[in-house]
This record gives C-alpha cells, structure tokens and sequence, in this order.
C-alpha cells in the first residue's frame, strides 16, 4: 500500500517531540493525523507539514474521552486512511510535595498519562488486528522507571502506562503489531526548558540535550523494524545523561 494512502496518528502533538514525530512521518509520505486538546492549536504544524511537502488533518480531542477517541479513530480510517502507526505523546508532567497532591491532580494527571493511552492504544488495535500489521508507540519518561520525590502523581501515570504497553505488545505482536515505549530520559530542547532552566538549556551546544527531530528519527526507526528484530523499549538520552 502507498505511503500516501496510509494515516499516521500522533496524539499529543506539541510544539516539540510529538510534532518533529508528525513531520518526521509525513516526510515519509504518510499524512500526519495530529491532535491536542483544541485544533486551534495545531495550526501551526498543519501548516509547517504542508509548507515542507507533506499532508496532515489536525484534530481537536480529549485523549480522556472515550466516546471521543473512538469517534477519532472511526473519522481517520474513514476519511484519510488506514492508520498504519499510533503514537501517543502525551507528557502530564506535574511536581507536587505527596502531601499537597490532590485528588483532583492525581486524577487527572493519571488520566491523561495513562487512561488516554490505554484508549488510543484500545481502539487503534481495532482497526490495525484484522490488517495484521500496524505500529502502536508509547512515549515514556525517567518517571516509567523509578518514582523520584514529588512526582508521584507523574511516575504513578507513567508507570501504568509502561506496564499497558508491555501487556498490549506481549498480547498483540503474535499477531503482528508492534508495540514499542521509548523511554525519554533527559531535558528536551523546548521553549520551556529554555526559559525555566537556563543552565541546563545551555548544554544544548555540546548536545547535552535531546533534539526532538533526532528523536523523532528513533520513532521512525521503530516503525520500520522488520518483524525478525523489533525493540520492544527503548532509552533515548543525550550522552552525558546520568543513569
């Protein structure tokens, strides 16, 4: 099947690693299916994509609503393509003391860490098992790993969702989906960063830093893994990393 033909889904599409994802992708052909809360703000990206060759439809979806991902999933498949990749990259990084932690902010913090992955990790299975093929990317943290003070409600997301992809890919690569959790380990180069942590930014120029379009290659690599070797979890981080 062309490339053309074919939807690549990037829930969660910011400014930096989740966008460089969706460029990355439609480069090769693919049209980048891209959403975030309101569609409005993915005007920019649509835009970008297009101005550099490629095609991209954004979506403005709550990744926690059920009724809204698989209305989502059913509007691609219908009016773009089979979605040949999923990617969900949807960060929920919050730092609170546990004692000042919320209900209201665990909550929310694990549904959209971990729930809204199961749901586009659920429904994109749907459509992608009867094909047999199909890619399904989760993006991870330092907090999938170990749980760091302040971050319980974070790690307590990201954890879940490590543990749906290792479910889902001992589940559904017998049946040839793959399914990947990269591992983001370390400050990426971002707005946010820059601005909030200017001493760390500053490594930048000694590539201390991850790059969200290297990133984004590592995402595409994934994708094109012949079925006799596929990662299952992958650590991304710049070489001076601590780990």
């Amino acid at each position: 099947m062309p490339a053309a033909t074919r939807a690549a889904l990037v829930v969660g599409a910011g400014d930096a690693t989740g966008g460089a994802i969706a460029r990355r992708f439609a480069r090769e052909g693919y049209t980048a299916c891209v959403t975030r809360r309101t569609a409005d703000a993915l005007q920019p990206l649509v835009e970008r994509i297009r101005a550099e060759g490629g095609q991209a439809v954004g979506y403005g979806s709550d990744a926690r609503d059920e009724a809204a991902v698989t209305a989502l999933v059913a509007q691609i498949e219908r009016e773009v393509g089979p979605i040949e990749v999923a990617v969900f990259n949807i960060g929920a990084n919050v730092r609170f003391n546990v004692a000042d932690t919320t209900e209201r902010v665990y909550r929310k913090v694990w549904e959209m860490g971990a729930l809204a992955g199961f749901l586009m990790g659920r429904e994109v299975a749907k459509v992608m098992l009867p094909r047999g093929r199909g890619t399904i990317l989760f993006t991870g943290a330092t907090a999938s790993l170990r749980g760091s003070a302040g971050f319980s409600a974070f790690a307590g997301a990201k954890h879940a969702l490590r543990a749906l992809a290792q479910s889902m890919a001992r589940e559904l690569g017998p049946q040839g989906v793959h399914v990947a959790h990269i591992v983001i380990d370390g400050a990426i180069d971002t707005r946010f960063i820059a601005e909030n942590f200017p001493a760390r930014y500053a490594l930048k120029d000694r590539a201390g830093i991850l790059e969200p379009d290297h990133i984004a290659d590592n995402y595409w690599h994934l994708h094109q893994q012949p079925r006799s070797a596929w990662t299952h979890e992958l650590d991304l981080r710049p070489w001076m990393e601590a780990f």
